[in-house]
């Protein structure tokens, strides 16, 4: 199994689903960033939020198999949180996650879309705009992102 995968399925004995993993470097520290969000739903449809005790039962379960299968040689540190109400979306699987959610994508000729994600499929997105349904090809985004209303 890869690293990842394993990772999967520390995250989904949980109840939450890996939105993504990979190592970062801020502030000259190199850092090993799980990100997950919650699966289930609450009764009007939105999705329940991730809780500090599922992270920080996350993290004693994916520690001790990092130190067995480090994701980086040398030293490094384990972060496990959120993805965030507002977050990066950068493959079809993080937009197949993002289903329902407001969505805000910028085109790589500088068009800049925003609306609910309906599908994400074949490598189309397809947005509920207001000026109503825009499918974009996937290698059309140059960034997309989604974003709450306050």
């Amino acid at each position: 199994m890869s690293l990842e995968s394993d990772i999967k399925s520390f995250v989904k004995s949980v109840g939450l689903e890996l939105y993504d993993a990979g190592i970062v470097t801020e502030n000259e520290e190199t850092i090993y960033r799980v990100s997950v969000i919650a699966t289930n739903l609450t009764e009007d449809g939105k999705k329940v939020g991730v809780s500090m005790e599922q992270c920080v039962s996350l993290t004693h379960m994916i520690s001790p198999f990092l130190d067995v299968t480090p994701p980086v040689s040398g030293d490094y540190r384990l972060e496990v949180g959120s993805a965030g109400i507002e977050r990066k979306i950068s493959n079809m699987g993080q937009f197949e996650k993002s289903l329902g959610e407001k969505i805000s994508i910028l085109k790589n000729d500088k068009h800049k879309l925003k609306g609910k994600l309906l599908k994400a499929e074949n490598n189309k997105i397809f947005l509920d705009t207001e000026d109503g349904e825009v499918i974009v090809d996937f290698s059309e985004i140059s960034k997309a992102k989604t974003y709450f209303e306050w």
